[in-house]
């Protein structure tokens, strides 16, 4: 992880530039830099700035993406001497999130930062009251915008983002976002599966909202493509929880699986991984993580060797970098109406991408090697390999029997 984050704060942060467009300014292109200059010229204590992140609805313990994203905020904030706080909101909605903003910004807090789809809202509300301050927010896709936007404004939203001008129904003067190219960890997540010996795999997602799906239609792709290369098949069931935790009633679904003779369940959705978890350490099964490198978290708990693998990106580095570009260089021009996608920026070393599987935890063999992978993320960095992102409907596969079991709740 310390590569990792070493490569990208070299390479700064990686963000494409281009004109606003219809869909609000949102960017395609991970690989474009935007020009960075270093106009601080004092120490970031005398620029005025405070940050304060709000969690969505979890907390800073979660193992996940609010921890994640809290724990990048306060080395930031104490690399560079700015004050940092957290608030965590009441309960889960876009009223509670927009009062932990007020208070924020009452308290002289002028970046905040949003980890999280649910915030869409929270923007909807909060930038245009604040034009002074700076909103970061993580995960947030110009879907998650427009649905909050267009019924802010009494619309019906038909979920097809083509369809609507963001710049009607959301003010991003001073809002950057940042999405990730989920379905690339989530198919390199599902490659290695197969190419490690496992041939009956199931994917369970928390809410079917655009980055989880993102994650299990690459994960299908990944698992295909390898069985294809290796003249086998693959079973998939395949299937959402309705929510981003776990309870008896996932167990259950779970234990069922495995009882029926699934090897490895891709839990994708913040906390429903303790579900999957718990009954794979039942029948010494396993599991695949999610967003961060899950080894250690569901191991330690659970069972060592329980964690195949994990699909991450890179919520540490583009909350730092984007700190320090914003804050320390000054660049907030860069940044400010943009919907950044974050994706592969090397073809050579996997650590310095923004979404990857990890180099030390991940169970490799001679089946599928620590080579194996840098020649699999060169092809897709290269466009050998591409990988749909097309969310619409589950993908075309010739390798692999897909069983979408819907909702379970």
């Amino acid at each position: 992880m310390k590569k990792f984050l070493a490569m990208l704060l070299a390479l700064v942060m990686i963000v494409a530039l281009a004109a606003c467009n219809n869909n609000g300014g949102q960017t395609t292109d991970p690989t474009k830099a935007p020009e960075t200059t270093d106009t601080t010229e004092a120490p970031a204590t005398e620029t005025g700035y405070k940050v304060a992140m709000i969690t969505d609805y979890g907390d800073i313990t979660d193992q996940s993406f609010n921890q994640t994203t809290y724990e990048a905020c306060e080395a930031f904030c104490k690399d560079n001497n700015v004050e940092f706080t957290y608030k965590k909101p009441g309960d889960d909605s876009t009223e509670a999130r927009v009062a932990m903003v007020d208070a924020a910004v009452a308290e002289g807090y002028n970046v905040i930062v949003m980890p999280g789809y649910a915030f869409g809202g929270t923007i909807v509300e909060a930038a245009p009251k604040y034009p002074e301050v700076k909103f970061i927010a993580l995960d947030v896709g110009i879907g998650d915008l427009l649905e909050a936007g267009v019924a802010a404004k009494g619309e019906a939203y038909d979920y097809n983002p083509d369809n609507w001008n963001l710049a009607d129904y959301v003010d991003m003067s001073n809002v950057y976002c940042a999405i990730y190219q989920e379905e690339l960890c989530g198919y390199m997540a599902g490659y290695a599966a197969v190419k490690l010996g496992y041939t009956e795999l199931g994917f369970l997602g928390g809410m079917a909202v655009p980055a989880v799906v993102r994650y299990g239609f690459g994960f299908v792709q990944g698992a295909d493509a390898a069985a294809a290369e290796m003249g086998t098949t693959a079973n998939i069931k395949y299937a959402y929880g309705n929510q981003f935790y776990g309870d008896a009633d996932i167990t259950a679904a779970m234990d069922t699986w495995y009882a029926a003779g699934t090897q490895v369940v891709f839990a994708c959705g913040g906390g429903i991984y303790e579900s999957a978890a718990e009954a794979a350490a039942k029948v010494n099964a396993k599991v695949i993580g999610v967003d961060v490198d899950q080894a250690a978290i569901i191991d330690g708990k659970y069972g060592e060797g329980m964690t195949v693998t994990s699909a991450m990106k890179g919520l540490y580095p583009a909350t730092y970098d984007a700190l320090k570009d914003i804050i320390v260089n000054g660049n907030w021009d860069n940044y400010k109406g943009q919907i950044a996608t974050l994706g592969l920026i090397s073809g050579t070393d996997p650590e310095a991408n923004y979404v990857q599987i990890p180099m030390t935890s991940t169970q490799w063999s001679d089946a599928f090697t620590q080579e194996n992978y840098k020649e699999l993320v060169a092809k897709m960095f290269n466009k050998e390999i591409t990988v749909s992102n097309d969310i619409s409907a589950m993908p075309a596969v010739t390798a692999v029997t897909v069983d979408d079991q819907g909702n379970l709740k």
